[in-house]
């Protein structure tokens, strides 16, 4: 059975390998769980799964395999030869006090198992309502959506909260690689982009030249210690900010949270709309208080890497056009002064909050990705780990 699930990941983009599902076999093999089908879910996902935004296409494809476990509509589900000690453990594993005392309103566990064993053996087919087969809308202590407040559910959500034993209750979260997932996520993405190198005091165990230092001293032990590795990129970040990004500000602010946890050596900078002779670091004063483009360009060696945020969207003029900008009158087009970054810069990327299949209806997201040299990323986990993955060559 699990070699036709793994078979069904695979074929819903789950990328497993024979690895993981030997692990998951290994985790049967020594009862890490039995008879929990959420039990059973929790292991299977964390032996198979090893990025979380394949979560959402292994629960699709969990819940599509699975499914006729779960179905007592199912004759076969009413014919199955069904051990006692499958449904006692079951059972057992979720009860609370109260459940088990409310359980000697019918004469205990025992009495309700020796119950259910003979209703599944006299019942031949799907029954609806009533007070006395397994099936549903009814007032059997068995089944699901009754009323029974003595009663064990099946399968299905709970109506009327009452139910003794609830066999399905999971909840799967879906996380994909298409959407805004908050700053955890982010920065799991961010992570694409590292330089690691070993600097600053010794605070990090060296096992390996410990080992040997205290070998070579007959077993007196000799600590070695070591400068603790550390992410040596260096990034420089430039938010457009107002007008069309207003509703992509949470995601923006995501992102700048996310950069500044990972990033330890970042500077980061305002625009409007496109980059022209002057941004600013603090919007309250960003008229008073302004940075010459050619400063950051004379200040910022080529290593660093720049990342512009923004959704590329205004009139074209803004662009390619002197006196384009609306906020002021700009000498020299935006596209001179994105070209001299471009030259000084050696990796730069532009990470765009619109939805990828628009962009190409409009102009200045067309003009502004030209420029980058086709550098441009959606705004999502993906697109920021291409983004990652190019700065980090």
């Amino acid at each position: 059975m699990l070699i036709n699930f793994f078979f069904s990941l695979r074929e819903a983009k789950v990328p497993v390998t024979i690895r993981e599902l030997l692990d998951l076999l290994e985790a049967m093999k020594q009862h890490l769980v039995d008879y929990d089908m959420d039990a059973f879910y929790q292991l299977s996902r964390t032996c198979l799964v090893k990025d979380e935004r394949y979560y959402d296409k292994f629960d699709r494809a969990f819940s599509q395999y699975f499914k006729g476990v779960k179905d007592t509509a199912n004759p076969d589900f009413l014919n199955a030869n069904i051990p006692d000690e499958w449904l006692r453990k079951a059972m057992e594993r979720h009860f609370t006090q109260e459940e088990l005392d409310a359980l000697q309103a019918m004469g205990g566990l025992d009495k309700l198992m020796e119950q259910f064993r003979k209703l599944l053996e006299e019942q031949k087919e799907r029954h609806q309502g009533g007070n006395k087969w397994i099936g549903t809308a009814g007032t059997s202590p068995y089944g699901a959506y009754g009323a029974n407040p003595e009663g064990m559910r099946l399968t299905g959500e709970s109506r009327n909260k009452q139910a003794v034993k609830v066999w399905e209750k999971r909840q799967f979260r879906n996380l994909d690689d298409n959407h805004e997932l908050g700053v955890r996520n982010i920065k799991m993405a961010l992570r694409r982009l590292r330089r690691l190198a070993r600097s600053g005091g010794a605070e990090e165990l060296d096992i390996h030249d410990t080992i040997q230092a205290t070998a070579d001293k007959g077993g007196l032990l000799d600590i070695r210690m070591m400068p603790e590795r550390r992410n040596r990129v260096k990034v420089l970040l430039f938010f457009d900010i107002g007008g069309s990004m207003d509703p992509h500000v949470r995601i923006c602010e995501e992102l700048f949270s996310a950069a500044r946890t990972e990033f330890k050596n970042m500077e980061f900078y305002y625009f409007h709309n496109f980059i022209y002779e002057g941004i600013w670091s603090d919007n309250q004063r960003r008229w008073e208080e302004r940075t010459s483009t050619w400063d950051v360009i004379h200040t910022f060696p080529s290593d660093y890497r720049v990342i512009f945020v923004g959704d590329a969207s205004m009139s074209p003029m803004e662009i390619s056009s002197p006196g384009g900008s609306v906020e002021h009158y700009n000498e020299e087009a935006g596209t001179v002064w994105m070209q001299r970054l471009l030259n000084h810069f050696s990796k730069v990327i532009w990470l765009n909050p619109e939805q990828e299949e628009q962009w190409r209806n409009v102009a200045s997201i067309r003009h502004v990705n030209a420029l980058m040299n086709n550098h441009m990323y959606p705004l999502t986990l993906k697109g920021i780990e291409m983004g990652m993955k190019y700065l980090s060559r």
